[in-house]
């Protein structure tokens, strides 16, 4: 379990086009400096005016994938968010994109932990993927039926 106290005055973007999500993940962030945007356009306009500690990308009504390569660019650390696109396809294309992470929608109660959990990753020169894994294997074993053997490696530090 990580300490949420790293999520204290960190700037986060949050973007998806579920406006009553967005407001419960406000919530759970309030110790943190969150913007959000609930379509492509407003998220990349925040993208490419401000900056921020860390992105969460939702990938199907945001186009986010597209969103992440304007975070690359920026050099933003940014994860991916989903409900209906865990797929190894959607994993791997995260990986080969440059995302640090990929989080399940059915995860959010757990969402806070995880981001300072990333944020940890991110201070320490290293990715998120493996503490991903250790602390999601089951849930993508049970969903997917895939283990890290199934994965493309990130090229980043730390991965193992």
């Amino acid at each position: 379990m990580s300490d949420q106290s790293i999520l204290k005055g960190k700037k986060l973007l949050f973007v998806d086009d579920e406006i009553d999500l967005l407001e419960v993940i406000k919530e759970q962030f309030a110790d943190s400096i969150v913007k959000t945007a609930n379509d492509f356009e407003s998220g990349l306009k925040l993208i490419n005016e401000d900056v921020f500690e860390l992105v969460i990308l939702d990938i199907m009504g945001v186009d986010g994938f597209e969103l992440l390569k304007a975070c690359v660019k920026h050099q933003f650390p940014a994860a991916m968010l989903t409900a209906q696109a865990i797929n190894v396809g959607s994993i791997n294309k995260a990986i080969r994109e440059g995302a640090v992470s990929f989080l399940p929608k059915e995860e959010l109660g757990k969402l806070p932990e995880i981001v300072a959990e990333i944020l940890e990753a991110i201070q320490q020169g290293k990715t998120h993927w493996d503490k991903l894994f250790e602390r999601l294997g089951s849930f993508f074993r049970e969903k997917l039926g895939v283990s890290w053997k199934d994965l493309e490696t990130p090229s980043v530090p730390g991965f193992y």
